[in-house]
């Protein structure tokens, strides 16, 4: 499923006509994510890409982000993707509330590709046999990106928006009801 980010009414952003997120559950614990950045790519400032690692504050950035909870609610994990491929996990057990590092997700394989007009990250999550939500049933996902500019204006981008100022972890954010994966 192919799904448009709309931009934070109080942001602005020169260099992206469009963000779009193409989303895939391919198996219970899995989740295939897609963000695709259309515009002027070189009035971005995209990192070198570099080795896979954990990295923290990656949200300061350019990053794109997804939230996943099972409950309204409930806890909910956060993962942070950045065009360098580094990457973040982190688990709540509420809104803002107990954040953790999420040290039992795996690394996500994370592919990224930036040619004329469009800038490309594929990554792949393993969220099977983790404690607690998410399980394998219906998820609530929020998905966002955070842009910089050269010049270093930020715009945020998400399916959905809270009124006020943005704010990925808000339950109005998590616009996305992905079904349960089917098992064979």
């Amino acid at each position: 499923m192919r799904l448009r980010l709309e931009l934070h009414p109080d942001s602005r952003c020169d260099a992206v006509t469009e963000i779009a997120v193409e989303v895939l559950r391919p198996e219970p614990g899995g989740l295939g994510l897609r963000y695709l950045v259309t515009g002027k790519i070189g009035g971005l400032i995209l990192p070198p890409v570099t080795a896979p690692a954990r990295a923290d504050g990656l949200w300061r950035h350019t990053c794109f982000e997804a939230f996943l909870r099972a409950a309204p609610g409930g806890a909910y994990y956060e993962v942070n993707l950045a065009p360098s491929r580094r990457w973040a996990a982190y688990r709540f057990e509420g809104y803002r509330d107990g954040m953790r590092s999420a040290e039992e997700i795996a690394a996500p394989l994370v592919e990224v590709r930036s040619e004329g007009d469009s800038f490309e990250l594929r990554a792949g999550l393993n969220f099977e046999g983790l404690p607690g939500p998410p399980g394998d049933g219906v998820w609530r996902l929020g998905l966002s990106a955070v842009i910089e500019e050269a010049g270093g204006r930020i715009s945020h981008w998400a399916l959905a928006h809270p009124p006020g100022k943005p704010d990925f972890h808000h339950s109005d954010c998590f616009a996305l009801e992905l079904p349960a994966a089917w098992r064979p």
